[in-house]
């Protein structure tokens, strides 16, 4: 026996109506073709399917037990379409961000709390993109947005700006190059830079400036978390590099000081790389635009 969809929206309906003109018409289809489809069924069954002197008409045994398999079935199927119409409006998905900027998790986390409330359909997941490529990892649909600083040409990417932010030089208070208005690729020459537990190639003050300089400093300490990084560089245990965000409540605390690297500062620009067919749906554009309300934020502090 061979039972569609249709088979089982046609014995609900009739149930529910008490009569084939009525559940003809909620169906949308002609009375005719509805008995058609009927006496179609019930020759596949071999039974009836309905009591035909009935009024209003009543579903047999085995009327009824195609009833309680339409009515498991068909909340499910409709739920299901309806979860595909929401894909396709981007009202539902998937939303997993890569981050190669390791700070970023401090400005991140806020983004996703207000994200959260609006759109709790949409699954969301954070991969640390140090630990893999990133930008592959987002053509392959692995991951679907990725926080980056390094925009690159990649057919189907686009790259979208978020915003710039500078780095910063961070130091104890009691510092000798407390005593300079900024700092330069030569003052690290003697000096414990403790950094994040990422390649040198992806850390801004080396990237932007000991590395073009060719300058190495006297040794390289990595902490995971920034406020231990902060502990140890008010402690004199040695000096950092942070994005700007990131040390917005160091600027009025006694025990740091702040300064630029080189004269004119060292400024920088976030993207948010994804996939050209993803830029129109509503979550992903929503995302965003969180992400520089609060970027914007942090910088006002």
């Amino acid at each position: 026996m061979h039972i569609e969809f249709r088979h089982l929206r046609t014995i609900k309906a009739i149930h529910e109506a008490g009569g084939l003109a009525r559940a003809a018409e909620q169906l949308n289809i002609t009375q005719s073709a509805l008995s058609h489809q009927i006496k179609g069924l019930e020759d596949q069954a071999g039974v009836e399917l309905f009591k035909r002197r009935s009024k209003p008409m009543k579903l047999s045994a085995a009327g009824l037990r195609l009833l309680r398999l339409a009515e498991q079935v068909l909340p499910q199927v409709e739920a299901t379409l309806a979860e595909f119409s929401s894909l396709r409006d981007g009202h539902t998905g998937r939303m997993h961000i890569a981050i190669e900027c390791h700070a970023c998790f401090e400005w991140l986390f806020p983004v996703l709390e207000a994200f959260r409330k609006s759109w709790s359909d949409v699954d969301v997941d954070i991969r640390p993109g140090l630990a893999f490529d990133a930008l592959p990892a987002l053509q392959k649909q692995e991951v679907d947005l990725v926080v980056s600083s390094d925009p690159e040409d990649i057919p189907g990417v686009d790259f979208i700006e978020l915003f710039d932010y500078k780095a910063v030089f961070v130091a104890s208070a009691q510092h000798p190059l407390a005593q300079k208005t900024y700092v330069e690729a030569e003052d690290f020459l003697d000096q414990t830079l403790i950094t994040y537990p990422v390649e040198k190639s992806r850390l801004d003050v080396f990237s932007q400036l000991l590395i073009p300089a060719r300058v190495e400093p006297e040794s390289i300490r990595q902490v995971e978390l920034t406020a231990v990084i902060l502990l140890l560089v008010a402690s004199n245990r040695g000096v950092s590099v942070l994005p700007d965000w990131v040390v917005r409540e160091v600027k009025y605390s006694s025990d740091y000081v702040t300064r630029p690297l080189t004269k004119g500062g060292i400024t920088r620009r976030l993207y948010a790389a994804i996939r050209s067919e993803d830029r129109e749906k509503p979550y992903m554009q929503e995302l965003i635009r969180l992400a520089k309300v609060e970027a914007r934020k942090l910088q006002q502090q």
